[in-house]
């Protein structure tokens, strides 16, 4: 199979399985603090998992911050986003065939500004972890990194979980509107601008604090 076809895939698998996990969570898991955890340790082995492949990323704003720190090539970013995308649609459409769809209970409105900060937050704490644990050649080869990057997506959903979709990822947030998870598809549309605009600034940061790399 081709190189890229090969990453593309990947991105497909873990982000398929990303989205279940957090559907499977919330039509059956109840009200309990496992979906945070269950989340996070999910993104964390697909991460180990793929990660030697295409980077692990299963996230559209991870793979902007990749690419304007320049460990992914910019013309991959586009396909990137496709896998990640289409990966965490089939789940979406997984879950509703298989729950019948989520109940109304799980829908949920939130505050836009309180979206837009939360959101880019964490986000950029996810991306900034990313490249610094994954990406930067003084901490190349470390066993820690899926643990880091899984861990922050659950301390970020513990954080801010009840005041936005804590997504952290547009795949997340538009599989989230498939799912039936948010009462308007605005909400995906600010929560997508969020995460894209925290990516885009951790890759800046990263840039201005690695000068060397």
């Amino acid at each position: 199979m081709n190189e890229c076809l090969k990453k593309y895939l990947v991105e497909f698998i873990g982000t398929f399985f990303l989205v279940f996990t957090i559907g499977a969570t919330v039509a059956w898991g109840g009200e309990t603090c496992i979906a945070p955890i269950a989340i996070g340790f999910v993104l964390m082995v697909m991460v180990y998992a793929g990660g030697y492949i295409s980077g692990g990323h299963y996230n559209p704003a991870v793979s902007l911050a990749c690419a304007i720190r320049g460990a992914l090539e910019w013309k991959q970013w586009i396909p990137y986003a496709v896998a990640q995308i289409l990966g965490g649609s089939c789940a979406a459409l997984a879950i509703n065939l298989l729950s019948g769809g989520l109940d109304a209970p799980a829908k949920v409105s939130f505050n836009i500004a309180t979206i837009i900060i939360a959101e880019f937050l964490f986000t950029f704490a996810l991306c900034y972890v990313v490249l610094h644990t994954a990406t930067a050649s003084k901490t190349a080869g470390n066993s820690y990194y899926g643990f880091a990057i899984g861990s922050t997506v659950t301390a970020g959903a513990f954080a801010v979980g009840s005041v936005c979709m804590a997504a952290f990822n547009p795949a997340v947030a538009i599989s989230a509107t498939i799912m039936g998870c948010v009462c308007c598809p605005c909400i995906a549309l600010v929560t997508i601008g969020a995460n894209l605009l925290g990516g885009a600034c951790a890759g800046l940061v990263y840039k201005i604090t690695n000068i060397e790399e």
